[in-house]
């Protein structure tokens, strides 16, 4: 798939945003990723209440294979080849993808707060290399010269 058909794709749905990721294009709309183009073929975003409509179509998740294993990933699943003719339904499944995204989005933001709990203990080392130096500045002081 190249830039342009995927741009006609998309035309029902709105504007996207196509940039080269992997062997082929992320798609994204309101800077969010919901979408892949690789060679194996175009998948979107799915959860737990997407995956039921992509099962119901006979679809399958993405995967791809490493030298040890086969990788399977949950959250992209292959868009059915039906939809490639109809871009009014094509909209409504990108829609329901985009949704997806922002709720995964919204998922992974308390991992934010854990980060800010983390750089607490850093300003207690700041304080600690603090009064190292005091210490030392101290005993420079008190030496004989």
């Amino acid at each position: 798939m190249d830039r342009e058909f995927l741009i006609d794709l998309f035309a029902d749905f709105g504007p996207v945003t196509i940039r080269k990721m992997f062997s082929g294009y992320g798609i994204s709309a309101d800077g969010i990723n919901f979408a892949l183009a690789l060679r194996a073929g175009l998948f979107f975003r799915a959860d737990e209440v997407t995956i039921p409509d992509f099962e119901a179509e006979g679809s399958k998740p993405f995967q791809y294979s490493t030298r040890a294993k086969t990788v399977l990933v949950n959250s992209y699943w292959e868009l059915p080849a039906r939809l490639f003719d109809d871009s009014e339904e094509l909209a409504q499944w990108a829609r329901a993808a985009l949704a997806a995204a922002q709720r995964a989005k919204v998922k992974k933001r308390p991992k934010g707060k854990k980060a800010v709990a983390k750089k607490t203990p850093a300003k207690k080392t700041v304080k600690k290399r603090a009064a190292k130096k005091a210490v030392r500045r101290v005993g420079k002081a008190t030496r004989p010269p």
